[in-house]
């Protein structure tokens, strides 16, 4: 096991629950469990704590299990992922959650994850069938075909979010998988040609708030007036809390008289622990606080490509590279929208907002990272031991 790797997830992870206790004391809760628990607070980070420990089975299951195995997991899961999110699409819920045995989840979360194992599952063993198989553009039609679905259901559903991390995963899965540079290019010129259709004909037709999302926020980047009690509420609060925290923060829990906004409640209180849990961070921790939160996932995403490199089969590598993506996708526009690099996008921060079965599934594809390094070795110990018997 990589004890250094296992460390510093739990250190995000321990961040994540101070962070919770602090963002969610707002929150409407009833007044058993406030009775219970003594705050709306507490009892986010009580409910953090639990899912943890789910997690931490599936972490460690995932990291003990030879991920040769669970890779085969990659086509019943991607078929019951798109079957949900189908569901889900049906389902009378403004975030398109499906309740299962009350257990809430959204569905495309897994979505995600099943098609990074059926990616890697694909592109490993299908060239071994035929060596046609293993042609560029087969890859890029795996590739494409695979993340294409998911991607088209979860902009129907109108979570732009979910749908844009595919964009980084997609690209690192070519890179990985191989593809020769002049194929790149050529999707990359094509891509830019018709970006226009897509935004202006596409988007509006499979997302309602979309393109009106990015509009107040190119108007917001440029300086123009916005509607700052409307439409521009969330992204202008969010941000002056992040702008006036400066070195040290207000502290944690600050109160209304040392002048938090989010003890006023101008940072959407609502969505305060999962979606805009970084302003909450900036504004009661400072710039150090940011900084020792940036710092913990660099430590955890370069640990990750440390462990890629010594991937005994492309599969592992695949895998590897594609939960860096998808973590710096999550990371990188959940932190932007806060400080206006991105518009803003319902999509939580990995392992630190209270997000219920994400952590879980995020927990489960660090295990899969921790698998590739747990069973670097036996590629060349199955080789040995086939040497040995062809010597004798």
């Amino acid at each position: 096991m990589n004890w250094f790797f296992v460390f510093v997830m739990c250190a995000l992870l321990t961040f994540g629950v101070f962070m919770i206790e602090s963002a969610a004391r707002h929150l409407p809760i009833s007044p058993a469990k406030l009775t219970e628990h003594g705050s709306a607070g507490a009892y986010f980070a009580w409910m953090q704590k639990n899912w943890i420990v789910v997690g931490s089975i599936a972490y460690f299951l995932a990291a003990l299990i030879d991920y040769r195995w669970i890779r085969w997991l990659g086509a019943p899961l991607y078929a019951a992922s798109l079957g949900l999110m189908i569901m889900a699409m049906q389902a009378d819920d403004d975030v398109h959650r499906l309740v299962i045995a009350g257990l809430s989840f959204q569905p495309a979360q897994l979505g995600v994850t099943s098609g990074i194992v059926m990616i890697a599952w694909l592109i490993q063993d299908l060239p071994k069938l035929h060596p046609l198989l293993g042609n560029p553009f087969v890859r890029i039609g795996i590739i494409g075909v695979v993340s294409a679905m998911p991607f088209l259901l979860v902009m129907k559903m109108g979570d732009m979010g979910s749908a844009l991390v595919w964009i980084p995963v997609v690209i690192v899965a070519l890179l990985i998988a191989g593809i020769p540079f002049r194929f790149l290019g050529f999707i990359a010129f094509v891509s830019a040609g018709i970006l226009p259709i897509l935004y202006f004909v596409i988007l509006p037709l499979v997302s309602e708030r979309g393109p009106d999302r990015i509009d107040l926020w190119l108007r917001m980047v440029q300086g123009e007036e916005v509607d700052i009690k409307g439409d521009g509420y969330a992204p202008h609060n969010v941000s002056m809390a992040l702008g006036k925290a400066g070195w040290s923060g207000l502290g944690w829990k600050a109160s209304a008289d040392r002048g938090s906004l989010h003890d006023k409640k101008f940072i959407p209180h609502l969505t305060a622990h999962n979606d805009f849990i970084v302003a909450v961070i900036g504004e009661e921790l400072g710039f150090r606080g940011m900084l020792l939160m940036l710092g913990g996932f660099t430590l955890l995403l370069i640990q990750s490509l440390f462990i890629g490199f010594y991937s005994r089969d492309v599969a592992g590598r695949l895998i590897v590279c594609m939960v860096v993506a998808l973590f710096f996708a999550h990371i990188f526009e959940n932190i932007g929208m806060c400080v206006l690099l991105m518009p803003i996008t319902g999509i939580p921060l990995p392992l630190v907002s209270y997000s219920g079965t994400f952590v879980v599934i995020c927990m489960f594809l660090l295990g899969l990272v921790q698998s590739v390094w747990v069973h670097r070795l036996r590629g060349r110990e199955e080789a040995a031991r086939l040497s040995d018997w062809l010597a004798d």
